[in-house]
């Protein structure tokens, strides 16, 4: 995480007063802030120095939010990616997360909303970032969960596969290794967000969904008939122990 007390951020949004006007309250909350108007610029701007975390909205003109998300994403696993989007378009939210998003804020929103929402994922990084440069010891550490040839290690925050690491983002990793701790315990929707987010979506579960679809593209031999992270037809999803 950067110099700045609270961490960094990249706000990419077109409308010049909106742009400025969250700049500004993220700035009082203690945020380093830099933005940019249009996809290119966002792009630009995380070339000369990565984030913390990336404000995008998803209505840019030309490069659109969703492709700048693609992009980004593909070169930092690691980095915190929240949408702005539409409340009635609900498809924004669901390609953003499919692509790569790791949360969204609603238009419109409070500006109270997004300073809480960035700082409750900041705060999730940072623990997460100190872990890995701090890791616990050994005899303190959790000890790393296997099923078959998957291999989920808390100490590193690693995720192995017949041999080969798995890169997974923030949420993924802990997505994966909260059902891995409860193994063939099948949580809800809602409880998971709750779990793993530590807030909630308004009933919106597709965040879920789209996480999950992530983790069997990347874990799983057949994501369309997953061995791991199974659905719970009527209650939401599990981990499985064993193969059936």
């Amino acid at each position: 995480m950067t110099d700045s007390a609270l961490g960094s951020v990249l706000l990419v949004e077109d409308d010049d007063d909106l742009r400025t006007l969250v700049a500004n309250r993220l700035g009082e909350a203690g945020f380093r802030v830099v933005t940019a108007a249009t996809g290119p610029d966002a792009l630009d701007a995380v070339a000369r120095a990565v984030p913390d975390l990336v404000l995008l909205d998803v209505m840019l003109p030309g490069l659109d939010g969703i492709e700048v998300c693609r992009r980004l994403r593909a070169e930092h696993p690691l980095l915190y990616i929240m949408m702005l989007t539409a409340r009635a378009e609900e498809i924004d939210r669901v390609v953003g997360l499919e692509v790569g998003a790791d949360d969204y804020v609603t238009k419109p929103f409070s500006l109270q909303e997004v300073v809480a929402r960035v700082r409750s994922a900041l705060r999730r990084l940072r623990r997460v970032q100190e872990h890995l440069q701090h890791p616990p010891t050994e005899e303190d550490a959790e000890d790393p969960v296997t099923f078959d040839d998957l291999t989920v290690d808390p100490l590193r925050r690693i995720v192995m596969r017949g041999g080969n690491e798995i890169h997974l983002t923030v949420r993924e990793f802990d997505l994966l290794f909260f059902l891995a701790q409860h193994a063939d315990r099948p949580f809800s929707r809602m409880q998971l967000l709750d779990r793993i987010w530590g807030i909630q979506y308004e009933g919106y579960d597709r965040t879920i969904d789209s996480h999950v679809q992530r983790l069997r593209a990347k874990i799983e031999d057949d994501p369309a008939n997953p061995r791991f992270v199974r659905t719970v037809w009527g209650v939401g999803y599990k981990l499985a122990s064993e193969a059936e």
